[in-house]
């Protein structure tokens, strides 16, 4: 069959059954059909019911892991959350690509000789600290007061609160008053402590590099934050015990052995390293 077509500047083109079925061809290679396009825009199993505005980052999910759900702050006795969201700050920036760490040259340095390079601070300081902190100690360890950040559980905390996972309420505590963040969607939390449980249970693959990188460096920042026994206490017994021995698998890994790994997060590697040793 053949056809003709109008042009808009008024000349006619001729068309055949042949030169429109390679027309249709090209449009397949080119956009694909509404299969392909069905199989593109179809989410992964980890983003399914996960939308935009409960995507939380590591310092948020560690906290989250931290906060008692009804008084809605964290244990006065951990003395590990503050050196942990630092870890968490820098593992975020390298795996979002703002961060990395320097070339080792010709002779290889250790990873906690490495300097980080490719530092945006502009960013690290919108993302991560409030410009108008006071300085109110987030630890109670003096040994430990380098590590304190200012501000940052109550500005992690709003950020949670706008995301619908939190809400803000003022308690009463004798001598002062303190706001604090109870939570309010416990479905949130509860997809989070299952997602930690699955990385080292049933979903469990034997080996870190095989791991997405976001869930590993979530194991390991919660555990050097000291969070890490939340998630496991609703487990039985003998699942809390083969959860544990898996991450004191992945404890035991030498982080210096394991960057030098075919696609590896460095500075992941490097945060470890400095938690482990």
């Amino acid at each position: 069959m053949t056809s003709l077509t109008q042009r808009s500047s008024g000349l006619v083109q001729r068309r055949t059954e042949a030169s429109r079925s390679a027309a249709a061809d090209k449009e397949r290679g080119a956009g694909g059909g509404p299969e392909d396009e069905g199989r593109r825009e179809e989410p992964g199993d980890d983003e399914k019911g996960d939308s935009k505005e409960t995507r939380l980052t590591l310092m948020e999910e560690v906290l989250l892991l931290g906060l008692k759900d009804r008084e809605g702050y964290t244990s006065f006795w951990n003395d590990c959350i503050s050196s942990g969201l630092r870890g968490c700050m820098l593992i975020e920036l390298a795996l979002r690509g703002r961060l990395q760490l320097e070339a080792c040259g010709m002779r290889r340095k250790s990873l906690l000789t490495r300097k980080v390079s490719g530092v945006q601070w502009s960013v690290l300081l919108l993302c991560c600290v409030s410009e108008d902190a006071v300085a109110i100690s987030e630890t109670w360890n003096p040994l430990k007061l380098h590590y304190q950040l200012r501000n940052v559980r109550e500005r992690l905390a709003k950020n949670l609160v706008e995301k619908g996972v939190l809400t803000t309420e003022k308690q009463n505590f004798l001598l002062f008053d303190m706001t604090t963040h109870p939570l309010t969607n416990n479905n949130i939390k509860q997809r989070l402590i299952k997602k930690v449980q699955e990385a080292v249970l049933d979903k469990w693959v034997n080996d870190p590099h095989r791991m997405d990188k976001r869930l590993l460096a979530l194991v390991y920042l919660a555990h050097a934050s000291d969070v890490l026994e939340n998630a496991f206490a609703p487990l039985l017994d003998e699942q809390y015990d083969l959860a544990t021995k898996r991450v004191r698998q992945l404890l035991d890994l030498d982080p210096e052995v394991e960057c030098m790994k075919a696609n590896t997060n460095e500075v992941l590697w490097a945060v470890v390293a400095a938690f482990t040793k």
